[in-house]
């Protein structure tokens, strides 16, 4: 058996986890919330590399789109910057109504209803994957572009080792992984900033013909082919580059990582972010069509235009233009690798914001020791790799299944604020206004999703419905479980209180801490903790004469807001501890009580319980453990419920010590929980610790 000092020594040893991802943080240190969070710029950088890296194929598939009627890529360049301006600006004011946080799950949960909510979160929880695989599939892809073909077999590799560096990046915490990655984006923003403002300038001559010509052009197609078709091809264009607008909504899902005022540097990111990306993906669509641009195999578009523009550039005899166009395609795949980063960052949000409303497993708002949501990072990448398998990380294919789901998030986002704008009309004063930027915001969004749809539905886009569909009928499975078992503890508590005022009123026990103590773990004050009570003096009648009622307060992503946050819930946990004590002193016994608050449960109470087994030497643990008789909720309880009761019960007879779970039945005809009258376990004399 082993003894205190071991099991000490035990928890005190870095872990190959901690060794690999890091050293755990101190959520009690009231400055590990500021240093956590990202000032604008870095944001931009976390945030903003999704949509500036949409500018390394969104703008080439809408160029290609156009087929011999380029002409139309001034038009299609003017509109797409002015949908980045106006999406932007739906999204800074979903920033102002919801300070906290306002991504399209919770937009759209609040303003529109539950199941448009679930909807939008899952669409988007699939899209972030989707950019996670799209991302590094075009990353390999412009690296690929100029090394030699007979390397190409290693791209696949290529892209899993990234994901796994990316993964193990966010494991250690958001704001290492942007400032790892930071000088990639740095590079891509000066290198791809220079050529386009040089391209605009060294065609400058041309632009009054080339937008004259572009008019003339398009009125001969009219003429040529009618306004209805000549809009088509004009419209699927539009929707085929619409991966260019992917990533605008990360400012308002991300807003619980900005630094205070968080709606302030929320905005302030935006107008980065929009700035660059119209910019960006504008100018280099009309630098298509300046240059003469034309597909050619195994180069990008990106590629042909860099090596037009700046190919033949030398000084002294030396050439530098083949160089920089290098080390320009470089960055475009560099930086593609770094979008990946908006997944990892706020697809683990989205998750975590789903499974506090009980719509996913409750482990995805969780935090790990890093305090990261750890199970939402690991899924995002585990997700990532199979698609990445599936489609063997063809860009052609991943490219039909993207930004279908974004679109479905941006409009009901965007229908959820003109919604709540017409609603306010009698309190805002500025409602017109605010209504007019989302109802074309929404006008805009929907008017993509629609051609992208029906584009692209059959050829693909089909897959991405049934994967978003597939999610929204797991998150209603979870939900109904959650509910059903939410339900069943609280006519737990409503038949176990009158039991307990019933009991006579005892003397309690004065405090012996060599008496015999039963230890209680309990997380809260609910319906299961007071069956376990009221089990412990019927299945062990006169044997304990203390008992300690053992709690953590878990801090998840929900929570990791301030120091005032996690204040509160550490009363809060106290609060509850000493109702159980009330309780347990009515019932004749000696009641103490232990807290802590923290990311990993589990940790916390192995600490609590090595204190609380050195002050009381005849100590025996006692957890209550639901036990479901539905076989289906029996299944889909041992995936969403985390089993903290066994985890502490192996690691306590590990070190010497005994836990008696005692089980609590949930039975399905009456959709309530009846205590067990009878429990496996030793006898009480043999259940001490030896």
């Amino acid at each position: 058996m082993a003894s205190e000092g071991e099991a000490a020594s035990s928890e005190n040893r870095r872990t190959l986890t901690q060794i690999l991802i890091g050293p755990t943080r101190d959520v009690k240190d009231p400055h590990i919330f500021h240093r956590l969070s990202l000032i604008a710029f870095l944001a931009w950088v976390g945030l903003g590399s999704d949509g500036l890296s949409s500018s390394c194929y969104g703008p080439e598939e809408a160029f290609l789109a156009l087929g011999r009627h380029q002409y139309l890529a001034v038009f299609l360049a003017l509109l797409m910057a002015l949908t980045v301006f106006i999406i932007s600006a739906s999204y800074s004011q979903t920033i102002d109504e919801f300070p906290a946080g306002g991504g399209g799950y919770l937009v759209a949960t609040k303003l529109l209803g539950r199941m448009p909510g679930v909807v939008s979160g899952s669409a988007l929880v699939v899209d972030y994957v989707l950019t996670i695989s799209i991302s590094i599939a075009s990353g390999a892809d412009a690296i690929f572009s100029f090394l030699p073909i007979s390397l190409l077999y290693l791209k696949f590799w290529v892209c899993i080792v990234v994901v796994v560096l990316l993964v193990g990046m966010n494991l250690r915490g958001v704001k290492e992984s942007v400032l790892t990655l930071l000088p990639i984006f740095v590079a891509f923003v000066v290198t791809h900033v220079w050529l386009i403002t040089y391209a605009l300038i060294e065609r400058a001559p041309q632009l009054p013909a080339a937008v004259s010509g572009a008019v003339r052009d398009a009125h001969h197609g009219i003429n040529e082919l009618g306004v209805a078709a000549l809009a088509i091809i004009f419209l699927r264009a539009y929707s085929l580059g619409g991966g260019t607008y992917t990533g605008i909504e990360a400012v308002s899902n991300g807003l619980p990582i900005l630094r205070e005022p968080r709606t302030a540097t929320g905005k302030r990111t935006m107008i980065y972010m929009a700035v660059s990306l119209a910019f960006v993906a504008g100018g280099i669509l009309f630098a298509y069509m300046l240059f003469n641009v034309e597909p050619m195999a195994g180069k990008t578009l990106n590629a042909v235009l860099f090596e037009k523009m700046a190919g033949s550039w030398s000084l002294a005899g030396l050439n530098l233009g083949m160089p920089i166009v290098t080390f320009t395609l470089m960055t475009e795949g560099a930086l593609l690798f770094v979008a990946a980063q908006t997944g990892f960052v706020d697809g683990p949000r989205v998750l975590a914001t789903m499974a506090m409303d009980r719509w996913l497993p409750r482990r995805f708002s969780n935090l790990s020791g890093r305090l990261v949501t750890q199970d939402g990072v690991l899924a995002m990448g585990l997700a990532a790799g199979v698609i990445l398998f599936g489609t063997h990380a063809s860009v052609d294919l991943l490219v039909v299944l993207y930004a279908i789901n974004v679109f479905i998030t941006f409009t009901l986002s965007q229908l959820g604020m003109t919604v709540h704008w017409w609603k306010a009309r009698h309190e805002e004063r500025r409602w017109k206004r605010k209504l007019l930027i989302n109802g074309v915001g929404c006008s805009f969004t929907a008017l993509i999703l629609v051609v992208t749809v029906t584009l692209k539905f059959y050829e693909g886009g089909w897959v991405t419905v049934v994967m978003t569909g597939g999610l929204i009928l797991i998150c209603l499975m979870v939900h109904r479980h959650y509910d059903y078992v939410h339900g069943a503890i609280q006519q737990l508590e409503a038949d176990v209180l009158p039991e307990i005022f019933a009991a006579a009123e005892k003397e309690p026990a004065k405090r012996d801490p060599e008496a015999p103590t039963a230890v209680l773990l309990v997380n809260g004050f609910n319906g299961l903790g007071l069956a376990t009570l009221t089990t412990i003096p019927r299945l062990f009648d006169g044997q304990f004469h203390n008992i300690v009622f053992v709690s953590v307060a878990e801090i998840d992503s929900n929570l990791l807001k301030g120091p005032e946050v996690v204040q509160k819930l550490e009363q809060e946990v106290t609060d509850d501890l000493l109702e159980y004590c009330r309780f347990a002193s009515d019932l004749g016994f000696h009641p103490e009580l232990r807290t802590s608050i923290g990311p990993d449960v589990v940790a916390e109470l192995r600490h609590l319980c090595l204190e609380v087994a050195r002050e009381f030497p005849h100590a025996v643990f006692f957890a209550g453990k639901l036990v479901f008789t539905d076989e289906l909720e029996g299944f889909l309880s041992r995936f969403l419920h985390n089993h903290t009761a066994l985890e502490m019960q192996n690691w306590l007879q590990v070190n010497g010590f005994s836990l008696v779970i005692l089980p609590v039945r949930v039975a399905p005809a009456r959709s309530r929980m009846a205590p067990a009258r009878t429990v496996s376990t030793a006898p009480p004399a043999a259940a001490m610790r030896g």
